[in-house]
């Protein structure tokens, strides 16, 4: 390390990455990553490609993968402005859910992190003691994590402002999803139902047993159906306004479970999967030819990333992230602090943000791992097999080989400590995000 610092190569890399130059140790140097995908040359140290080559020779020969699908796979593995190992890293591959990488790219660079969806709940007739004389209008604004607790602080909200019953029917308008069902007259079924605690069935009664002890059961009776509409009517009173989470916590939920249903109104929240395609090469600074998609989630193996984009997207990431504050672990999950969703199970080395992505035949990882020798080392691994669970456990080993080359740092690097109020659990407080904008 201290020999590239001597060499004026990281010097270099630096100026070209328009970072101003002071004095850094080894480790801080090689944790910029200002601009992405920039390469400079390759890394003397030939632990990491000679660590890939075995992985790829291991992957033949315990029958992971065919013999002629060995140039099927792809992986990048980048330090700074060292590649440390490349075999088809510019090959755009099926990339499974590494697509959520593109979609959380743009989306915060679209919207930033503290932009809130918001869903308007209107009345086409005025309230008459705690009687809407009509119908009920909600008007999705493409919230993907309104859930059974938004639902059920909309219904406390509502009751708080003495509304209890409504003679029309519930209209929904907009791009309105609950519980990951985007089909709105399904969705407008499960909100009918859990405003009204009477006709609340076990996921109701569950997760109201799970919210915070004291949380109101909401008695919003509806005597009409549940009707879908183009437009909302011009005739109504808006009544309040129920803001989504922050999207800094919308990327991370749907990173950790790598929720497809999320991905893909995120996606359509910034016009759409050429949109993410476009934006993504040109904010990771890779040719338009290494990210083909045709939709936000990954689902399809017409999603096609190459490792190098993958690495050069999540580093994109982490610069448009700095500017806020936050870092890549407050938008995707970490390795020993969000042991929930894909990292269940999973044996990937410490404080490593990660990204999963599985297909049929396609098992792939994507993140950044800390390491004492190279700083922070990024990485994309996209195998083809149908053995998913056993191509699982050899990118775990991979980068379980690379660190112990490498070693770890004696401590997480500070960007890469997720902020625990970020990470907090995101339904608590689903009530504060409505507002009341009506008093009968």
């Amino acid at each position: 390390m201290l020999e590239l610092l001597g060499s004026g190569l990281v010097s270099l890399w630096l100026e070209m990455a328009g970072v101003q130059i002071k004095p850094l140790d080894a480790l801080d140097a090689l944790t910029w990553q200002s601009s992405p995908g920039l390469v400079l040359a390759p890394d003397p140290n030939p632990a990491g490609a000679t660590t890939v080559q075995q992985y790829l020779k291991q992957l033949v020969t315990s029958k992971l993968i065919a013999q002629n699908l060995a140039e099927s796979q792809g992986i990048w593995m980048q330090s700074g402005p060292m590649l440390m190992a490349n075999h088809q890293g510019t090959t755009p591959l099926p990339a499974a859910s590494l697509t959520k990488i593109a979609t959380s790219l743009v989306a915060l660079k679209t919207w930033g992190p503290d932009f809130q969806f918001d869903t308007l709940v209107s009345a086409t007739g005025p309230v008459v003691k705690g009687v809407v004389q009509g119908d009920l209008v909600i008007t999705g604004g493409g919230d993907p994590l309104f859930v059974w607790e938004e639902a059920i602080a909309l219904g406390n909200t509502l009751n708080k402002m003495g509304i209890k019953q409504v003679k029309g029917n519930l209209i929904i308008t907009g791009n309105f999803a609950m519980n990951f069902q985007r089909q709105p007259m399904l969705a407008g079924l499960m909100l009918k139902q859990t405003l009204n605690r009477a006709t609340w069935g076990r996921p109701a009664i569950y997760i109201h047993s799970i919210m915070p002890k004291g949380t109101p059961k909401p008695e919003v009776l509806i005597a009409g159906a549940v009707k879908v509409e183009a437009q909302p009517s011009p005739q109504q009173t808006l009544l309040m306004r129920h803001r989504s989470l922050p999207l800094k916590q919308l990327i991370k939920e749907m990173n950790v479970y790598s929720n497809n249903e999320m991905a893909e109104m995120l996606a359509d929240s910034v016009g759409g999967a050429t949109v993410v395609q476009s934006t993504a090469a040109n904010l990771a600074r890779v040719p338009q030819v290494e990210i083909q998609l045709i939709n936000g989630s990954g689902l399809g193996p017409e999603n096609r990333i190459s490792p190098r984009a993958a690495c050069a997207m999540l580093m994109a990431i982490q610069k448009e992230a700095a500017a806020h504050q936050l870092n890549l672990a407050d938008l995707f999950p970490m390795s020993g602090f969000d042991q929930r969703g894909t990292l269940h199970s999973r044996h990937i080395p410490a404080a490593t943000v990660i990204k999963t992505g599985t297909l049929r035949d396609v098992s792939a990882l994507a993140g950044v791992m800390p390491t004492r020798d190279r700083g922070l080392v990024w990485f994309a691994i996209i195998n083809r097999g149908t053995n998913v669970w056993g191509l699982r456990t050899g990118q775990d080993q991979l980068l379980q080989n690379v660190v112990k080359q490498l070693q770890l740092p004696l401590a997480v690097p500070v960007n890469l400590t997720p902020h625990s109020a970020i990470n907090s659990l995101p339904q608590l407080g689903a009530a504060s995000r409505n507002e009341i904008l009506f008093k009968s």
